[in-house]
């Protein structure tokens, strides 16, 4: 799963003029097939990995934003982060159980939305609804095949991650920069 997460973001990343992007992405790849396989397993996404992602993928893309002096795109990254940290967060409170959502996810957004906020507001728009559309699909599937009931837990990091990864590799214009 590493393997083919890292050669499609090399593919995307690695020929751009923001090549130097590739170590902060292929991290995501490491630590999300990490938090993936945890997830599906335990419904936990351990502070252990996610807490430490924050200072490590903010100092991966100050090498791109150095590189391309664009330093609008870490601010962009850092509010993209805190406003999916924001949002994930009110969800996880307002939400009748949480609605799923546990305080892993609301941690695990803020990461995605640092690094997917450093591209555009679009990849980081996309991956939430993209996370929602996969997890509801998943959910789904679980419901008809009997493997879940409408009170059944089931891990959502997986489908942000897999979020996050459509939005980078099929990048959507939704806000102008």
């Amino acid at each position: 799963a590493v393997a083919l997460t890292w050669a499609s973001l090399t593919f995307r990343f690695g020929g751009q003029a923001h090549w130097s992007l590739l170590p902060a992405y292929l991290y995501l790849g490491a630590i999300g097939a990490a938090l993936t396989l945890i997830d599906l397993d335990v419904h936990r996404l351990p502070d252990l990995i996610v807490l430490p992602s924050y200072p490590i993928a903010f100092v991966l893309l100050l090498v791109p934003t150095v590189v391309s002096s664009d330093w609008v795109a870490l601010l962009r990254g850092v509010l993209a982060g805190l406003a999916l940290f924001v949002g994930y967060l009110v969800l996880a409170l307002v939400s009748p159980g949480g609605g799923g959502l546990g305080f892993g996810d609301v941690k695990l957004a803020a990461v995605l939305g640092l690094l997917l906020g450093w591209v555009g507001w679009g990849p980081a728009i996309v991956s939430v609804l993209a996370a929602f559309v996969i997890g509801g699909f998943i959910a789904l599937i679980m419901l008809l095949a009997r493997r879940a009931t409408r009170s059944s837990s089931i891990a959502f990091g997986p489908s942000m991650i897999l979020g996050a990864w459509v939005a980078l590799m099929f990048p959507v214009q939704v806000l102008a920069r």
